[in-house]
């Protein structure tokens, strides 16, 4: 193709152009200007939000729905720290996501210049690469690079460049990403180790099915589907990928991990082998959960990862499967069906309705326990019985947001976009404006506590502004009650910095910045007010007031232990002699 003379901003621009980039987001700043100043003319939007933390994980939760890796940028410094929290979110959860970073000026690096950090080095731990435009002449390519790395590695790439390098001449070839990063980099697995298992899964008795990210990523529900019916396996997702199965299917039997389904967890636990599709099987993802130590020592574990460096991180695998969980997937199936056809188990499939069952009956009955005003468990429940099917979801990180995992259920891929195993509060907000900018016909319901939505209040504006209309459903139990529970079980009740005081309501300041708001008190009044804004298509905030005294499980309880004190000063908060004694 003819090389063209451009500025290295034009070289930029035109790599988001050919990557198919119709949107950057992240907050203006006059070290990117004149790259910005392209947007327009290139066909790409600027999405301006109220904080940087807020353009990652709005890119994360578009890159999740659609699959394209988002795209976002900042001013250098403190523009690019305040992004740090969300790329490293994103990082956690294998989202690609390209973060166009500008720096101090060339010639002015070590002077402490007014906003200079060496942002290249702190992004290094917390994205697959962080990438350095060493000359104007490269700018364009080490974007491309960027581009390749994320798709390829599925994970946040940061490029620095000088903010000097933007301007002068170069001279550049304009070519699409087929030229230069592969558009299908994952293929089938080995077939020598794909008739391994096969032959594993042929002589299971109890066969059992993990579906994770990469079965959403990869669109296997079909492949995964075919081999769970076929070998009468009970099918369960991986933590909060709760869309990685349809929960309509009667092999479902729901996630496993914190708050997640205690018919997922008894399924695994009774497996001689094990078949993780798409997943890493990772270490707090499969933690004892509801006093089971479910994950069997025992069983055989074939894995499928696209990604060789997830294989056996924790658990030990007989079978070893590195390629694409779709095409993987399908081979599995076809050979299963070779080997001629098999009745469904009939025993089995009683039993896994009748996990599904106590299951359902046993939160249920939770939620139906009366609350002070309410219980969170019933107002999860309320808004579970009402999500419409095409709905996604955007769950925090904290007390009530991880027991919204054992009652929200999909029938779709691409509708669950949880906080993941980064665990960061102010999640869940920001992602539900990505999933709604990714998805806008799809209504986008947000679950978040009252400490995660003081970090995300401010956001408003960006919903208002860019027309998102999310609904986020704030719960006021009037503490950090993940925290809180934990004081509960090993502090003796000595609650030291939970508590958020709650003298007002949020609604008249959600009303102020231009959102619709309601504030619930009364069970009755969930399902109508949620219906309302389900119907109503604008920004809403529903502040559900919750019994603050209604706590799920320690959510580190593997991390604790009982606190022993020695001097003599602290001798009153010694309590674990108090429970030894």
């Amino acid at each position: 193709m003819e090389k063209k003379k451009m500025t290295p901003s034009e070289a930029m621009a035109e790599v988001l152009v050919q990557e198919g980039v119709k949107h950057v987001t992240g907050i203006v700043g006059s070290a990117f200007m004149d790259l910005l100043d392209l947007f327009p003319d290139a066909g790409i939007e600027f999405i301006p939000v109220r904080h940087e933390q807020t353009a990652a994980h709005m890119e994360d939760a578009f890159s999740r729905i659609t699959g394209v890796a988002g795209v976002c940028t900042a001013q250098n410094g403190p523009g690019l720290t305040n992004m740090v929290t969300s790329v490293a979110a994103a990082n956690m959860a294998h989202t690609p996501l390209v973060v166009i970073g500008p720096s101090a000026g060339s010639s002015t690096v070590g002077w402490d210049g007014f906003q200079e950090c060496d942002t290249w080095n702190l992004f290094k731990p917390i994205t697959k690469a962080s990438l350095r435009v060493p000359h104007p002449s490269r700018a364009g390519d080490v974007l491309r690079t960027a581009f390749r790395i994320a798709y390829a590695e599925r994970g946040p790439v940061f490029v620095d460049i000088p903010r000097d390098y933007l301007y002068g001449e170069v001279v550049e070839e304009i070519m699409p990403p087929k030229k230069y990063r592969a558009l299908k980099p994952h293929a089938v697995a080995d077939m020598d180790e794909i008739d391994r298992a096969v032959e594993l899964l042929l002589k299971a008795k109890k066969p059992v099915i993990i579906s994770g990210r990469g079965v959403v990523d990869s669109d296997a529900y079909g492949g995964v589907k075919d081999i769970a019916e076929y070998l009468t396996a009970p099918v369960a997702m991986s933590y909060l990928h709760n869309d990685a199965f349809p929960s309509d299917h009667p092999l479902w039997v729901g996630p496993i991990g914190y708050m997640g389904s205690r018919a997922a967890m008894l399924a695994v636990k009774e497996a001689d082998v094990i078949l993780a599709i798409g997943s890493r099987l990772s270490v707090f993802g499969t933690l004892p959960q509801y006093d089971i130590d479910y994950f069997p020592e025992d069983a055989k574990i074939i894995q499928i990862d696209v990604n060789p460096k997830q294989i056996a991180r924790k658990h030990p695998v007989e079978v070893a499967l590195v390629g694409d969980a779709r095409s993987t997937a399908a081979v599995i199936a076809e050979k299963l069906h070779k080997a001629g056809p098999r009745p469904v188990d009939t025993e089995r499939m009683a039993a896994i309705k009748k996990l599904r069952d106590d299951w359902d009956k046993e939160i249920e009955d939770l939620a139906m326990v009366p609350g002070v005003p309410m219980n969170p468990r019933r107002v999860l429940l309320e808004l579970s019985r009402r999500m419409p099917e095409d709905a996604i979801l955007c769950t925090d990180i904290g007390n009530v947001a991880s027991t919204a995992n054992s009652y929200f259920r999909f029938t779709k891929p691409r509708k669950h976009i949880a906080a993941l195993t980064f665990g960061n509060t102010g999640f869940a907000y920001p992602a539900g404006l990505g999933a709604k900018l990714a998805s806008p016909e799809s209504p986008v319901v947000c679950i978040i506590g009252d400490g995660a939505w003081g970090m995300s209040i401010h956001e408003i504006s960006s919903a208002i502004e860019h027309d998102l209309p999310v609904i986020a459903c704030v719960f006021r139990n009037g503490a950090w009650c993940a925290e809180k529970k934990n004081q509960v079980d090993f502090f003796n009740n000595r609650f030291i910095g939970v508590d958020i005081p709650n003298p007002v309501s949020f609604i008249p300041a959600v009303k102020g910045l231009g959102a619709n708001g309601e504030r619930i008190e009364r069970v009755e009044d969930i399902g109508p007010a949620f219906e309302r804004a389900l119907a109503s298509k604008v920004t809403t905030i529903l502040e559900f007031v919750v019994d603050g005294t209604q706590l799920a499980p320690p959510f580190r309880r593997d991390a604790f232990q009982m606190p022993r004190r020695y001097l003599d000063k602290y001798a009153h908060l010694d309590y674990a002699r108090w429970m030894s004694d």
